[in-house]
């Protein structure tokens, strides 16, 4: 599978499952435009895919800050490929609950991606063609006691995939989701701590994912392999809502 001359924008790319499917695509052969808000991993991150032989280059951004936001996406410049990736997570139950994190979560996981997305589209409306991938979370399709804000942000990206999907397949532009289970990243760990280690034992796979099987799935939906594919939310959770 080979990407060579596709310009690929992630974000939230500078660890986890971002970082990898960064990662992933530049040994691919595509450009990759990574963001984040802290300039010396995402300088690492650049680092370490540029001593792979592969093409990035970082743009600092906000994502809670609209003006950021509308930066990043003139920074980027003409992109083939949009992964919606970067997300905050904080797990309240409704009655701890505050209204500062819920504004939080809800400005970077829901409104960041729906007005960059909707700042790119013109270029690639133009263009006839282009690939959006929204990273989810299981979370979305289960009940989540723990952390119902979360769960309510990634079911609005998957609404946005269906609603995208079908204003702008006649464009020759597809969008999907991709809906992690248990995956073993920084954040997931902070979030979750040992209840991590057993969601994935919970699973029909009885394992955590590692952030590098997530991001061939988010690879594979975004290249020509899959160019038959559009409006879909594909579950790499282990088989975690199967049961």
């Amino acid at each position: 599978m080979k990407l060579n001359d596709q310009r690929v924008l992630v974000t939230g790319a500078t660890a986890g499952i971002g970082q990898e499917t960064a990662k992933l695509f530049a040994r691919r052969g595509a450009t990759v435009v990574i963001t984040g808000r802290d300039t010396q991993r995402g300088a690492q991150t650049v680092a370490a895919i540029e001593a792979e032989g592969g093409r990035a280059e970082f743009i600092a951004t906000d994502l809670n800050d609209l003006k950021s936001v509308r930066r990043l996406a003139e920074q980027a410049g003409e992109v083939d490929v949009l992964v919606n990736n970067a997300a905050t997570v904080t797990a309240d139950p409704t009655l701890q609950q505050e209204v500062e994190s819920f504004d939080i979560m809800f400005d970077v996981d829901v409104r960041a991606p729906f007005f960059l997305t909707a700042a790119l589209l013109p270029k690639m409306i133009a263009r006839g063609s282009g690939a959006i991938v929204n990273i989810s979370s299981m979370g979305a399709s289960v009940g989540v006691p723990f952390a119902p804000v979360a769960a309510a942000t990634k079911a609005a990206l998957e609404s946005f995939t269906r609603s995208w999907a079908a204003a702008f397949g006649a464009h020759g532009i597809r969008v999907n989701t991709v809906a992690p289970g248990p995956t073993r990243t920084g954040g997931g760990v902070g979030a979750l701590r040992d209840g991590l280690e057993q969601l994935g034992s919970a699973t029909p796979l009885g394992r955590t994912a590692d952030p590098t099987e997530i991001a061939e799935a988010i690879v594979f939906l975004a290249s020509p392999q899959a160019s038959y594919i559009t409006g879909a939310t594909v579950v790499v959770d282990g088989g975690f809502t199967a049961i």
